[in-house]
């Protein structure tokens, strides 16, 4: 019990992390736009933090919610496939 209780609190942490990450992302590029817009150098040049910074959240979004458990059933394809079959056993 307590391992699923150690996941969970893992599982949440990351999440948290994430929201955090997404917050500072909109704040700090809303004020890069801000700069822009007060200095009006007509370049649009936010979009490219905005981009880039933007590549690194979607990758730490897919990792947070994108990431599933691994399954019993996917272990035994591995191993059957690493070549260890004499070990498997079909439930």
């Amino acid at each position: 019990m307590t391992d699923l209780r150690e996941e969970a609190i893992r599982r949440l942490r990351e999440k948290r992390g994430f929201r955090q990450h997404l917050v500072v992302y909109g704040v700090i590029n809303s004020l890069l736009v801000v700069i822009w817009a007060v200095t009006w150098t007509g370049y649009f040049w936010p979009v490219w933090p905005i981009a880039g910074w933007g590549v690194g959240l979607a990758l730490h979004g897919w990792f947070v919610f994108g990431d599933t458990a691994t399954t019993e059933k996917e272990i035994r394809r591995e191993m059957e496939r690493l070549g260890d079959s004499t070990t498997v056993t079909d439930p």
